[in-house]
């Protein structure tokens, strides 16, 4: 009652209520404890829930994982499934392999034009600020020069008019102190000329400078270019296989199957998996083939904004006529070149820079 008793008294207009007892402010205090509490108490519960769901997760994908663990281990105990696993882990390690090296030449390129562009970007804020701290150094020194000589000529009034002491000097001192205040306000100017000047010069030293803002559009683009390039490349050395293939299978699988045949099979798919592995980490023109490819590509590819760095999949597609290694595709072996860009070959979507 008393919280409603001192209201009425304040509307009423009647004497200024008493101040709250000191038992009141501990009340008050403690229910904005209690509230603070609740507040903590319901976040701890809401963390505990959120890590009890993680714990949950977790523990799913431990127990698939074993089970995986548990399915290989049974397929590795018994030869007629041991070789066909080996068979898909290889093709997983192959696909792993290629997109290991494109990852590599893309870091490679990245680096290097990064650093180009960087040190152009230098050189051009340098050359701005040197342009701009000239600007600013010659206008300071202008108003330097304008304040000491309005100060000259003020001095030399102030001079003349202080030997203008006869009383038929009475119209020359009037003229005098005219052109003596016209002296002091222009003075006053170039003071606050000056001061300015100062001022864009402080501002011009304390200003940072500038961040660099990362590789062009441009240079993300051709990097990204040369990386579809070479995955062509690397897909034209095993054109005449099906290992392409069979790695992109694999790799969309999670566990191992049955379908690499017996054993004998098995091990000629082997065989042709090292015998790729060596050609994809082949030097032999590549870097020829890669530039030369690179170029078809920055002629026909198209891009859906000024802004995208990846080009549209179905312009950069083989043609009957396109060439690598100096041998012009034919119908048949261009219908056989995969679309890397399309068909995402060697998980290229990942290497190619945003």
């Amino acid at each position: 009652m008393r919280p409603l008793t001192q209201l009425a008294d304040l509307m009423l207009g009647r004497a200024s209520p008493a101040p709250a007892a000191p038992e009141d402010e501990r009340v008050l205090l403690l229910f904005k404890n209690r509230a603070e509490l609740k507040k903590a108490y319901s976040e701890l519960q809401d963390e505990v829930h959120r890590l009890k769901d993680r714990i949950k997760q977790q523990e799913g994908a431990t127990a698939r994982v074993q089970e995986m663990l548990g399915g290989l281990e049974a397929r590795l105990g018994l030869v007629e499934t041991a070789y066909p696993a080996l068979v898909f882990y290889q093709l997983r390690a192959l696909w792993q392999a290629g997109r290991e090296i494109l990852e590599g030449f893309v870091a490679v390129l990245a680096r290097q034009q990064e650093e180009r562009e960087r040190r152009a970007f230098l050189a051009q804020c340098n050359r701005r600020l040197f342009m701009r701290r000239r600007s600013v150094e010659e206008g300071l020194r202008a108003a330097e020069t304008e304040l000491a000589d309005e100060r000259m000529r003020e001095a030399e009034l102030l001079a003349e008019r202080a030997k203008l002491t006869r009383f038929w000097h009475f119209f020359r001192r009037r003229a005098t102190d005219r052109r003596l205040s016209v002296a002091r306000t222009a003075a006053s100017a170039a003071e606050q000329r000056l001061a300015q000047a100062r001022a864009a010069a402080d501002e011009l030293l304390a200003e940072p400078m500038p961040q660099f803002p990362g590789l062009s559009i441009q240079a993300r683009r051709a990097i990204n270019l040369a990386s579809v390039a070479y995955a062509e490349v690397l897909c034209w050395r095993l054109a005449d296989t099906p290992i392409v293939a069979l790695a992109r299978e694999a790799t969309a699988r999670r566990e191992a199957a049955d379908d690499y045949g017996d054993r004998a099979a098995c091990e000629a798919l082997i065989a042709s998996i090292d015998r790729a592995r060596v050609m994809l980490s082949s030097k032999v023109n590549l870097a020829r083939d890669v530039a030369s490819r690179a170029e078809r590509l920055k002629s026909i590819a198209h891009y859906r904004d000024p802004v995208d760095t990846t080009p549209v999949p179905e312009s950069i597609a083989f043609f009957e006529g396109d060439a690598l290694s100096g041998e012009p595709l034919g119908g048949k072996r261009a219908a056989r070149m995969p679309n890397v860009l399309a068909e995402d070959t060697w998980d290229l979507f990942r290497v190619l820079l945003r």
